[in-house]
């Protein structure tokens, strides 16, 4: 399975760019150091790299809402 690096973007919708695809773990990495450096400080954006099937994939596992695990003394 691939690595797909994307920017996503908030404002002012969720927006999901596909930028690279890479085969192995050490080139994504990498490259997703390299794309977050490069960021400017006053950015909202955010890279992020995802490890799945296909393109389509990895866009549902980036949209899905996740939910905190619960923490001692939650009721």
């Amino acid at each position: 399975m691939p690595y797909f690096i994307y920017r996503i973007t908030e404002q002012p919708i969720r927006l999901l760019k596909n930028l690279e695809e890479h085969a192995t773990y050490r080139d994504a990495a990498a490259r997703v150091r390299l794309l977050r450096a490069d960021l400017p400080e006053d950015t909202t954006a955010v890279i992020k790299m995802m490890h799945a099937e296909s393109e389509l994939h990895a866009e549902d596992l980036l949209n899905e809402v996740r939910v905190a695990a619960p923490q001692p003394g939650d009721d």
